[in-house]
């Protein structure tokens, strides 16, 4: 979790902290030992046993500042209620009997990183220092001040802070109570589980707006929740209460942004008046956004439409509803119940000065609350007048008493009920004992959740098993009388279930009737009644689309992966299952191209067996070229097995012919280049022949490298057998009247590639060779027309790759990539037939006369010739054109006049 991972970074940090400033101070006997800087912004109570304290003194601060302006309710407030409720602890002598509580308290300035890095604080003292390896410039050892042990934290207000506190509390096995948290997910007692609270979750006011809403009969609302975690957790979990109890439906779930952008809540009422039916709205937003919602209605003339159920975060307050009142009229707002602690109001009201100088923050809630300044160094800039200090809470200033103060005094007592509890277990007298001197956390959140008392305002404190308090709301009315004054008027409230006074309820313009919001419109013919959740009450009419179909009035279901639904929608039938038809365009093309390639392909064969002793054949390498023509043959052959109706031996002739027609012509044509490219290499340094380039030897190199592939297929077959499958999902199209089930063998995209990469790898390697034995001289053998040859294929295979793979989405994609992959083999064969062979045949049965032996040359002279080749082609580029000819004329005697094409053959440098 983020909020986790934080935690344990600024622990990190503290630790550091720690190892950089806690080495070495002497503390010298009789020096004064002045106050510690980390407690300037901090409260430090001396006691017993020490209580931690977290409150929003500050709002949150802007561009980079932690803290902001000073909250004089929910941070002075909440911090004296504390303070306050201590106070009395520690005169009551029924409760802890001489044993003195202590607070360290702490300010949140409303920003969970910065709460979480002042609560470090609190384990200080169970973090172990050692000082073994440190001693001060005198050679004593250092002497640390021991900071207070914290036993337990009151806080955090917020949600967000509570759970990045409880986060690194939860560590140290340090409990915490909170007394304004309410997110749902602290409830958790896997993740919190050092974690209470005095004020009921989140899920219990959803649990009371939904039971508000049954009350009045309401079946269909929309919800409204503010972005963040209050909201839509808030949301979310009336949302989960609906589902489960049923009989309300959810017409639209509006979310509103952090930073609302302008107009966004007049999109959010025009958004809500979508389903006009649906006039309640559950509310679970801030404040101002509570505000400017009703601002924005009452913009649009909806003033009056909608039936508003507001959260806790409405609840009385006056702000939200100034200037549209007739917008919020009859909103019904729910609060926890609550009550006024009397003492408290004695107590605050008579802070002063001089008599709470233990508040560090009190000074500053001084010159905010009286608008004045405190002399030079008071932090209200620019203030007119000056404080004087006889100032007095409530006679000259506003004060009406923050609604958790009771909340914060009973989380301090039920720490201290537990507590007592303990000491009454562990002590045998008053006084604390040595057995609580170091108390374990664990033990007492066990006294902690075990409390049972009457709080500050006469309400029972409890705790369940995940550490809530029990729910307890007072049910609210916003009303405007006949005198047009507008009062929240309490109409019921809610403890477990709901206790509603129908009679106190107005509406509008002083209309006593139950105003509705229900849904139950009636579905068309054709489509099905779709319930929210199971809620029978509320439907909306969805006709059965896709590969559903109509299963009753209320549900539709889908069809098996094999099936699509009829005609009607009543039921479902098979999917039709296609294959690649021999009839096909996309087949007979291929086949076509393929059935060509075979005649051409035997027509050579066959003249090469007849002419089998002839030069031609001899010179262009019988063995060979046997080899070629017979991938060449296969090339076009694999076109039927890939069109052919898939089944066991088609799928096996694919797995093995794929590759293997490439394979076979690939391989003969790279042993042919590279032995060019060797003869001639050599003779460049020497007059021997190089070794291997014997008929024998280069047959052994082809079926070596062809070996190779058949190797690979055998491996796949071992480890996959060859099967058929139907796919259905290659023509799932969204309309079920276009589905059919494609009926393939079990050949992947991924396995394709793999079975002709190889292929592919010898046609690049043969490539290569190809543009190394470029310059070599045409009549002494055919590297041009295999250089020729491969740069065709390659550029035919570069084709197919984007041609093959950018279709895998298409509806068309099983025919288009098999005559792709066909058409690419046939056209590779068709190059390697024409550009290799095809001008052989001609010239053995159009041009007999050619076809007759010719003077043998020696591998000198054939060196000699390349030699003199390499060098007119260095000295071209240096010299006029002819100069480089004639030079080289010169000492060349001319060894051939005609210049009808010689064919040589190279037999006879065999080694």
């Amino acid at each position: 979790m983020c909020l986790q991972g934080t935690a344990v970074y600024e622990f990190h940090r503290f630790m550091i902290r720690i190892e950089k400033f806690g080495s070495c101070q002497k503390l010298a006997l009789g020096e004064p030992q002045l106050a510690q800087p980390e407690h300037a912004h901090s409260i430090r109570l001396d006691g017993d046993i020490i209580l931690g304290g977290l409150f929003p003194v500050h709002a949150r601060g802007e561009r980079g500042v932690p803290c902001g302006e000073l909250k004089k309710e929910k941070g002075i407030h909440r911090l004296e209620a504390m303070l306050f409720a201590i106070d009395l602890i520690n005169k009551d002598p029924d409760l802890l009997p001489n044993v003195t509580l202590g607070a360290r308290v702490l300010d949140t300035c409303s920003r969970d990183t910065y709460a979480l890095e002042q609560s470090l604080t609190f384990v200080q003292a169970l973090i172990e220092r050692d000082g073994s390896d440190v001693r001060c410039a005198n050679g004593d050892p250092p002497i640390f001040a021991k900071p207070d042990k914290v036993v337990g934290v009151i806080g955090a207000a917020a949600s967000s802070v509570s759970i990045m506190v409880a986060n690194i509390l939860r560590l140290f096995k340090i409990p915490q109570v909170s007394y304004a948290s309410t997110a749902p997910e602290l409830s958790d007692n896997v993740r919190y589980d050092f974690f209470s609270r005095v004020v009921p979750p989140d899920s219990y006011q959803a649990q009371a707006m939904m039971d508000i809403v049954t009350a009045m009969g309401w079946n269909y609302v929309s919800t409204l929740a503010s972005e963040g975690n209050y909201g839509e957790s808030g949301v979310e979990a009336f949302i989960h209460i609906s589902r489960e109890s049923g009989g309300v439906c959810i017409a639209q779930s509006v979310k509103v942004p952090r930073e609302p952008r302008p107009g966004e809540f007049d999109k959010t009422i025009q958004r809500l008046m979508e389903t006009p039916n649906a006039r309640a709205v559950i509310m679970f937003a801030n404040e101002d956004d509570i505000r400017r919602i009703l601002d924005a209605a009452k913009r649009n003339n909806q003033s009056g439409h909608f039936l508003w159920v507001g959260s806790d975060s409405w609840g009385s307050k006056i702000s939200p509803v100034v200037g549209q009142e007739k917008a919020a009229e009859g909103a019904i707002t729910i609060l926890p119940k609550r009550a006024s602690v009397d003492a408290f109001d004695r107590y605050f009201r008579s802070r002063s000065l001089s008599n709470n100088r233990r508040n560090v923050w009190f000074a500053e809630f001084w010159e905010e609350n009286f608008g004045c300044k405190l002399g030079m160094h008071g932090k209200k800039p620019g203030s007119p007048k000056k404080c004087t200090g006889l100032e007095k809470v409530g006679r000259d200033s506003t004060y009406e008493q923050e609604g958790k103060v009771q909340f914060v005094m009973d989380a301090v007592y039920a720490v201290a009920h537990a507590l007592h509890r303990m000491h009454r277990d562990r002590c045998s007298g008053p006084g604390l004992c040595a057995a609580m001197a170091n108390m374990d956390g664990k033990e007492l959140l066990s006294f902690i959740r075990a409390v049972n008392f009457n709080g500050s305002a006469g309400t029972p404190v409890t705790f369940n098993e995940n550490g809530d308090a029990p729910g307890r709301y007072d049910i609210f009315q916003y009303q405007i009388n006949n005198q047009s004054t507008t009062e929240y008027k309490v109409i019921g409230q809610w403890t477990n279930q709901l206790h509603l006074n129908m009679e106190a309820l107005q509406w509008a313009s002083g209309d006593w009737s139950l105003p509705g919001s229900v849904c139950s419109l009636p579905c068309r013919t054709g489509e099905r009644k779709k319930v929210v959740k199971g809620a029978p009450c509320c439907w909306h009419c969805e006709r059965c689309e896709g590969y559903h179909f109509q299963a009753s009035q209320f549900t539709c279901e889908l069809c098996s992966y094999e099936q699509r639904p009829d005609h009607n929608r009543t039921g479902c039938q098979p999917i039709p299952i296609i294959k690649l038809e021999w009839s096909s365009p996309w087949a007979v093309v291929p086949v076509f191209i393929s059935v060509l390639g075979i005649i051409a392909t035997t027509f050579v064969i066959l003249t090469f067996v007849r002419h089998n002793d002839t030069p031609i054949v001899r010179a262009a390498g019988r063995e060979m070229s046997y080899v070629l023509l017979t991938g060449i043959f296969l090339c076009y052959v694999i076109t039927f097995p890939m069109i052919a109706a898939p089944d066991v031996v088609v799928c096996s002739f694919r797995r093995i012919f794929l590759g293997l027609g490439m394979c076979f012509s690939n391989a003969a044509l790279l042993t042919k280049t590279n032995r060019i490219h060797r003869i001639f290499e050599q003779g460049k340094k020497a007059v021997t022949a190089p070794r291997f380039i014997s008929p024998t030897s280069q047959l052994f190199i082809t079926f070596f490298l062809i070996s190779l592939q058949l190797l690979g297929v055998l491996i796949w077959f071992a480890a996959d057998p060859p099967h058929t499958f139907v796919d259905f999902g290659e023509q799932r199209t969204q309309d079920p009247e276009r589905a059919r089930g494609v009926l393939k063998c079990d050949i992947s995209d991924l396995s394709l590639i793999c079975s002709l990469g190889y292929s592919i790898l010898l046609m690049v390697t043969c490539t290569v060779y190809a543009i190394k034995t470029r310059g070599v001289p045409e009549t002494f053998n055919e590297a041009k027309p295999i250089g020729f040859t491969m740069y065709t294929t390659c550029i035919i295979w570069l084709a197919f790759i984007p041609i093959f793979f950018g279709t895998a989405q298409s509806a068309e994609r099983m025919y288009i990539q098999t005559a792709t992959l066909t058409v690419s083999l046939s056209l590779s064969a068709s190059v390697s037939l024409g550009m290799l062979y095809m001008p052989k045949v001609y010239t053995i049965l159009l041009h007999p006369e050619l076809n007759v032996p010719k003077r043998k040359r020696s591998f000198k002279a054939i060196v000699t010739v390349a030699t003199m080749t390499s060098k007119l082609s260095q000295l071209a580029a240096e010299r006029p054109n002819g100069e480089v000819k004639t030079e080289l004329c010169e000492g060349v005697e001319p060894t051939v006049s005609s210049t009808k094409t010689t064919y040589v053959s190279y037999t006879n440098h065999a080694i």
